[in-house]
């Protein structure tokens, strides 16, 4: 075979190869075997490598692309790549389209219904009707270039297909625009949007295969999507069998309708949702909706939802675009999704006015690639119309913005191992009397409360567990009082050792929390599972001990072990701590309540082995701070202070040395003067150190 006969062939056969891609992938009715295919694209391979010259960017063999990347470069998008806003209900669903019709006014509005998929969304960029361009959204504002990955995508042409004109005739409005769009398709620039998904079937099968090789599982179908797509080695991608559908065309081809741009894309050589409609009214959007809700298991990709798109473009223009959403467009969430898990244990939370609520505690189980290990139990009646027992086998749903609940009880699993639950008969904290009262709400859905009766029941008071997350404590980062009270009133912790067991997922549903704030909470409670023994003595909010009670109990004792067995006397004989002091550390560390925490919080947590403080120029002296300090936090002060031998103490005496005192002082730097104890102003006191 001569140059002119191979050449002849190579085009023949990319012609060829082109056709039954779009047989396959687009219209998912195949004219040929798999294997016929394979020897088409074989003899392909053969002609190009004898003959490289005829090599063209867009060959079917060019789909797995070259050397890997070092890294993905930026591609600014000419037309930003907008996000979505939600609606998770029908009234939210409804409340949107009565706000655009307010910008539309007296307007017909059609809508169109895509299915939502859970894949990642990419812009393509075709030239002379060839993919020279393939990017991420990024920002919105700017992607990066994964052109070599999305190549190996066989359900993306690498050329464009240029419709037949006789296609057009049933074609509604694209037959008055074909002369334009073929000149487009074949001679200018077109932009096409959709979304790179990685089907179920593929998911299972390669989790399967990382199972086998003890390698971490994806998460869900989007992660796995999306981090194949940002392989910088493209034939780790190929590996992956993506997928791709279209979900608009971003080039004016004379478009009146939403609608006509998924008609093109097919016809240009891309896969749409055929499922997909025009819809009339929102009464007509609501079914499509339920349908899919009830039907959503039979889609090949994963499906969270509904987009419901304004159809005409004139409109879409009129409504316009405000902060990152298009008001013309919005996700329709489907309902939440549901897992089974075990019931491992029932516990009682008290909430702030002494209702006492059962809360299940699960093994924990991944809804939707997030991990969740409680739920709520709302009261006696729910346990009791569930028919719940601890050991059962459960069905779990995670709505977007409430906590999970147990929906109901596989009882064909049971063992017989399992155990009944019984509402207690006195409180489970303080152990005082409990009593019912009605249900106010009108609703029904709560039934009867039980609730303490004791107003100083310790899961009535908060400020515990404010003082346990505080600086001089634990200090955990971004665990306020706000979000205790949240974790605390949804039955998520019931004493401080509780935050330690949470899971993202626990938190994640929260009022304010996003998905990515839960797991910063997480982490940022999990990296203070390590704390110095005056720290943990000072989140035991035992009465009158504070910081500097807490670092003599350390100096003197050295180990927690050694305070909670030591006896009256012995605590009488610590450094500057009186009988009364003493009364209440040996009380407190004798009471069953106190045990119990404490026992579970040192499951939870380790205390660093305790180094005394080393002498230094402070050694002897005692600092009193008042006033704020403009250089440091005072807590960093009293470390300070504390790491060169001081002790800091919180009221003036005749034994205080020094007062520091920074701007706005209290009534500590009115005694000082009256004592005649040395005053230092900031500065001073930084010259100390």
């Amino acid at each position: 075979m001569d140059k002119s006969e191979a050449k002849e062939r190579i085009e023949r056969l990319k012609e060829l190869i082109n056709k039954h891609r779009y047989f396959y992938h687009v219209l998912d009715n195949p004219e040929i075997s798999d294997a016929a295919f394979d020897t088409l694209k074989n003899e392909l391979e053969e002609l190009e490598r004898k003959f490289p010259e005829f090599i063209t960017f867009d060959s079917p063999t060019q789909r797995v692309g070259g050397e890997p990347l070092e890294k993905f470069a930026k591609v600014p998008h000419k037309i930003p790549m907008l996000s979505l806003n939600d609606a998770f209900g029908e009234e939210e669903f409804l409340e949107w389209e009565e706000r655009i019709k307010k910008l539309a006014p007296g307007e017909k509005i059609d809508y169109f219904c895509e299915l939502k998929m859970d894949g990642l969304a990419v812009s393509l960029l075709y030239r002379k009707g060839i993919f020279v361009l393939g990017s991420t959204r990024g920002d919105g504002k700017t992607g990066e270039d994964v052109t070599q990955n999305l190549k190996t995508i066989n359900a993306i042409p690498l050329r464009l297909r240029i419709p037949e004109k006789k296609e057009f005739e049933k074609s509604g409005n694209l037959f008055f625009q074909k002369e334009r769009i073929l000149e487009l398709a074949a001679n200018g620039e077109m932009e096409i949007r959709g979304e790179a998904v990685m089907t179920k079937k593929v998911f299972n099968e390669l989790n399967r295969g990382l199972e086998k090789e003890g390698k971490p599982l994806f998460a869900n179908p989007r992660n796995a999507a999306a981090g194949s797509i940002r392989q910088l080695d493209s034939k780790i991608t190929v590996s992956r069998r993506l997928d791709f559908y279209v979900y608009g065309i971003f080039s004016d081809f004379g478009q009146v309708y939403h609608h006509e741009e998924h008609a093109l894309s097919k016809m240009l050589g891309f896969k749409t949702i055929e499922r997909n409609e025009v819809r009339a009214d929102s009464k007509s959007v609501i079914d499509f909706h339920k349908k899919w809700t009830k039907d959503r298991e039979r889609l090949p990709f994963e499906c969270d939802g509904v987009v419901v798109v304004v159809d005409k473009i004139d409109l879409q223009k009129k409504m316009g675009v405000i902060g990152k959403a298009p008001r013309y467009m919005i996700a329709y969430k489907f309902p939440p999704e549901e897992a089974a898990t075990i019931l491992e244990d029932i516990k009682i939370q008290v909430g702030r006015t002494g209702v006492l609520t059962p809360v299940a505690i699960l093994k924990p189980v991944d809804i939707k690639g997030v991990v969740v290990s409680r739920a709520t139990l709302h009261n006696e009646d729910e346990i009791k119309r569930l028919g719940l027992k601890i050991g059962d086998t459960v069905i779990v749903g995670r709505a977007g913005d409430v906590i999970p609940d147990v929906k109901r009880v596989l009882t064909e699993l049971r063992t017989g191992k399992e155990k009944s639950f019984h509402m207690p008969e006195k409180c489970p904290v303080c152990g005082k009397e409990i009593e019912r009262d009605a249900d106010k709400s009108g609703t029904g859905k709560n039934g009867v409360n039980l609730r303490c009766v004791n107003k100083n029941c310790p899961s009535r008071k908060r400020r515990t567990l404010y003082y346990f997350a505080s600086r001089p404590a634990f200090n955990i980062e971004g665990l306020g009082p706000k979000i205790i009270n949240a974790l605390l009133d949804s039955g998520l912790i019931q004493n401080p050792a509780d935050l330690f067991d949470l899971k993202e997922g626990d938190i994640a549903p929260l009022e304010r929390f996003a998905e990515k704030s839960a797991s910063n909470l997480v982490k940022s409670i999990q990296s203070r599972r390590k704390i110095s023994l005056p720290r943990f003595i000072i989140s035991l909010s035992i009465q009158h001990v504070g910081e500097e009670t807490a670092q003599s109990l350390a100096d003197h004792f050295k180990n927690i072990e050694k305070i909670r067995n030591a006896a009256l006397e012995e605590i009488q004989e610590v450094k500057d701590i009186g009988p009364v002091v003493a009364q209440s550390v040996f009380d407190w560390f004798r009471e069953n309540a106190n045990k119990n925490f404490l026992e579970n919080l040192l499951k939870r947590v380790e205390i660093e082995p305790y180094e005394p403080r080393e002498k230094g120029k402070f050694s002897g002296k005692k600092f009193v701070l008042t006033g704020s300090l403009s250089s440091m936090p005072r807590e960093e002060a009293k470390a300070k202070i504390r790491e060169i031998g001081g002790d800091v103490s919180e009221s003036v005496s005749k034994e205080t040395d020094f007062v520091v005192a920074g701007d706005e002082p209290g009534s500590k730097f009115d005694k000082a003067k009256k004592l005649g104890v040395k005053i230092l102003s900031e500065k001073e006191f930084l010259s100390l150190l």
